[in-house]
């Protein structure tokens, strides 16, 4: 009777169940020719007579002047440079400006000129991966919400190749299975990592896991399966990418573990523009007297700015240089909205509490010209973040000139601050205390001796240079043009 209630039961859900996947089989079927028709009336033929070769960016935040939009307006002027055929085209939600003043804007930041014009499809629901807009469950939300954004930019668009340049890679499925698309991706950092899993597990508490849930073994354990899941979510959607790019070493092992698509995967490091920096004449230095230590970051909370204030707070109570010479840290970086602003008045009360104000400095979206001359006055160059997954503004700052003193971990320990023909090139640190003791040790070291160290790290950068990242770039990306 039960093995007959059980078939009674079970053969009908088996049925249904057939019927329904057969029905959304036919449906999203139907909905990838329903796009490509959409295609065949928006295609306009180029000059030849042949239609242009459709090459769409998602970077919904283009205009924001960071390291991941360097990566973008270069990958565009390669291609641009290489292929005659070819239309760029930017998926952006930075309505707020043309496309002529983001063009504009690349240029005057990042001294990139393009060569053709881009198209740029404007959206319209970008604030669906704001991560403000999920208190709860962000990660989730906005993945979620970056798929609902990737459907409103297939709608407006179908291109031929699509390339993810942001990390959203939800919409990687989107655009392959029912835009038709050859996809790429440039992976600037996993929205989910190994690391981030054994924070949760060994009940850790850090900016990205609050401290009500690190005192509370059932909610660990509930945001532990959280994360598990999410991180088979992004290994599927990820692995779907015909080429995906990385953006370090550390990146690269992140990725493999998750995604599993070893064949396609290639570290492709970041341009950073080390020329303009190298253009600095590298002198010893003039002053004994006053030594300046520069950070350059974003004032976002994974940077770390209090580790910095603190480990200099430290440095200086300890005057460990006998006669003390003055020191001074300038913080530099870009503030994006009003919590970044706020987070500077936090870090300024900071440095009144630990009783540095007078030695601290704020420079905030500074000219370029003034980030080169403090770069170029520094002993110096600060950088703390924990497991960066390159650092652009620690290449700065070696390039520069600087003496860099970096955080243990990401890509700064494994591709940056690495010697270089067997000579050192830089510091790595990991806490308040041995911060506070590199600083004390680089400034004790005779002026030769630091101009040595600052000279092999010059030498060391120019494997992140623009020319070496087109060449990565158009060897990693040439499967989606044949």
């Amino acid at each position: 009777t039960c093995f007959r209630l059980l078939c009674s039961l079970l053969i009908p859900a088996l049925f249904l169940s057939g019927i329904l996947c057969v029905c959304l089989v036919i449906l999203l079927w139907g909905i990838r020719l329903w796009i490509q028709q959409r295609k065949k009336k928006l295609i306009s033929e180029g000059k030849d007579g042949k239609p242009p070769l459709l090459v769409a960016f998602f970077h919904p935040y283009c205009n924001a002047g960071g390291g991941g939009e360097r990566v973008l307006w270069c990958a565009i002027r390669t291609l641009q440079k290489k292929y005659r055929n070819v239309t760029c085209v930017v998926y952006t939600g930075d309505r707020g400006a043309t496309g002529e003043e983001i063009v504009e804007g690349a240029f005057r930041r990042f001294n990139i000129k393009l060569t053709h014009p881009v198209k740029f499809v404007f959206l319209e629901k970008r604030y669906l991966v704001e991560a403000s807009f999920y208190p709860h469950f962000t990660l989730l939300g906005q993945s979620l919400g970056s798929v609902f954004l990737g459907w409103e930019a297939l709608l407006k668009c179908v291109p031929d190749i699509y390339i993810d340049s942001m990390g959203y890679a939800f919409t990687l499925p989107l655009f392959k299975y029912l835009g038709g698309c050859r996809v790429g991706c440039y992976v600037h950092y996993p929205t989910i990592s190994t690391d981030m899993l054994s924070v949760v597990r060994n009940q850790d508490t850090r900016f990205n896991n609050a401290a009500f849930i690190t005192s509370s073994p059932l909610f660990s354990k509930f945001k532990l399966v959280y994360y598990y899941f999410f991180a088979f979510m992004y290994g599927l959607v990820g692995s779907c990418s015909d080429v995906i790019m990385v953006n370090s070493s550390w990146t690269l092992n992140h990725i493999l573990s998750l995604w599993r698509a070893g064949a396609r995967t290639s570290v492709v490091y970041p341009p950073c523009d080390v020329q303009t920096f190298l253009d600095i004449p590298l002198e010893e230095e003039k002053s004994t007297t006053e030594y300046s230590i520069v950070s350059v970051s974003q004032f976002r909370p994974e940077k770390d700015h209090p580790l910095q204030i603190r480990a200099f707070a430290k440095l200086l109570k300890e005057k460990r240089l006998g006669q003390q010479p003055q020191l001074k840290l300038i913080l530099i970086g870009g503030c994006r909205n009003q919590q970044d602003e706020e987070r500077v008045k936090n870090l300024k009360r900071l440095c009144e509490e630990l009783g540095v104000s007078n030695a601290v400095m704020f420079r905030i979206n500074i000219p370029f010209e003034e980030l080169k001359r403090h770069l170029a006055e520094a002993t110096i160059g600060l950088h703390t973040m924990w497991n960066e997954h390159f650092g652009i503004g620690v290449v700065e700052c070696m390039a520069a000139g600087t003496v860099i003193l970096a955080h243990n971990s990401g890509g700064p320990k494994l591709d940056i601050v690495v010697s270089y023909e067997g000579h050192i090139t830089g510091f790595l640190a990991e806490n308040v205390d041995s911060y506070a003791e590199m600083m004390a040790y680089i400034l004790s070291l005779s002026p030769e001796k630091r101009l040595e160290i600052r000279e092999n790290a010059r030498r060391s950068v120019h494997r992140f240079s623009d020319q070496h990242f087109e060449e990565t770039f158009l060897l990693s990306v040439e499967p989606l043009f044949k």
